[in-house]
């Protein structure tokens, strides 16, 4: 397993690996799995080493709002920055692909960051990717209309991917943008006319975002 550890995280010093080895928990969740909730305390870091992981807000009216995708290599920051802090988690994470996760206990979080380098720049890496990613999100809302909202949230789901075809019904990406089904629907049409877009049954096909 530290073989496997080393391809994904390949960052992390032969040392740390050991530590994780002996230390964290591995443990398997399905798609459509809630893994943390907001309101929920977070006793652990979670590593991802396989699968995907959602990580939205949820309103006070029930409604979703999409932030960012967590894959293998990557690491939830705000389970991070709860754990450490002893804070309730302001996040909701839903698992969208069969995950495997490493549960690293929050008792060791803090003296990793002083044993380990890799770690430490691991931690500040992860920081700094998610404060960005989050401010990406936050340009697109105050500074963009929901036509380009929507094509900023198509190129983001297709550099998570690597892939053209995305299988997302408007539903779900009406849920993810807090606007209507039909919104969408209606935005997507005019994008296939442009040229965008093809737009099949149950998938999407982008062409030249």
């Amino acid at each position: 397993m530290q073989n496997n550890i080393q391809e994904i995280f390949s960052t992390f010093s032969k040392e740390l690996i050991v530590d994780i080895e002996n230390n964290a928990n591995y443990k398997n969740v399905e798609t459509g799995d809630i893994i943390m909730r907001t309101g929920q305390y977070i006793k652990n870091t979670v590593l991802i080493t396989k699968g995907k992981i959602k990580i939205y807000r949820e309103g006070e009216n029930g409604g979703e709002f999409f932030m960012y995708y967590l894959q293998p290599g990557q690491a939830c920051a705000i389970s991070m920055i709860c754990a450490t802090k002893n804070e309730k988690s302001q996040i909701m994470a839903k698992v969208v692909e069969d995950a495997e996760l490493l549960m690293v206990p929050l008792s060791l979080m803090d003296q990793w960051m002083m044993e380990h380098r890799s770690w430490y720049e691991f931690v500040i890496d992860t920081y700094r990717s998610r404060f960005e990613e989050v401010l990406e999100v936050v340009d697109s809302i105050a500074f963009r209309a929901m036509d380009e909202r929507l094509e900023f949230y198509l190129k983001r789901h297709q550099d998570s991917c690597g892939c053209n075809v995305l299988k997302l019904s408007h539903q779900e990406i009406g849920t993810d943008l807090n606007t209507s089904r039909e919104v969408i629907s209606r935005l997507l049409k005019k994008m296939e006319q442009r040229g965008l877009v093809k737009l099949h049954r149950n998938n999407i096909e982008l062409l030249t975002l």
